[in-house]
């Protein structure tokens, strides 16, 4: 069992920046980020591949940054130049034993309870 725990969520203003973390309780060969909106399907936005690859979908590279933060267990997404459309619940997503290059739901076994960013003038 792997425990995740996101922080760094809130609001921000168009075009602002904002980081999140995920912390898991012990080192994950994959881990990503999702969001969900109301009304919507959850979604990848990144992940990690390895100790340093990683994968976007095309609309969102430019603006969202995956990487290891100083802890090997824990995940950092930093995104810049928001959007009200970046508003969502975002959820980080691991699997323990496998390197894992998808951005799809199912192919994680472990889900942080998520955080809010609510993008907002």
């Amino acid at each position: 069992q792997v425990l995740l725990v996101e922080s760094g969520g809130g609001s921000v203003q168009p075009g602002g920046s904002l980081t999140l973390s995920c912390v898991a309780s012990r080192f994950c060969k994959g881990m990503a980020w999702f969001r969900q909106a109301p009304g919507r399907e959850r979604e990848g936005v990144a992940c990690l591949v390895g100790e340093s690859g990683t994968l976007y979908p095309n609309s969102l590279m430019g603006r969202f940054t995956i990487s290891r933060g100083n802890a090997t267990n824990e995940m950092v997404l930093q995104m810049i130049n928001v959007k009200h459309e970046d508003t969502a619940m975002y959820y980080c997503a691991a699997n323990s034993d496998r390197t894992t290059y998808s951005l799809r739901r199912d192919s994680y076994s472990y889900w942080g309870q998520g955080i809010q960013v609510t993008v907002s003038s």
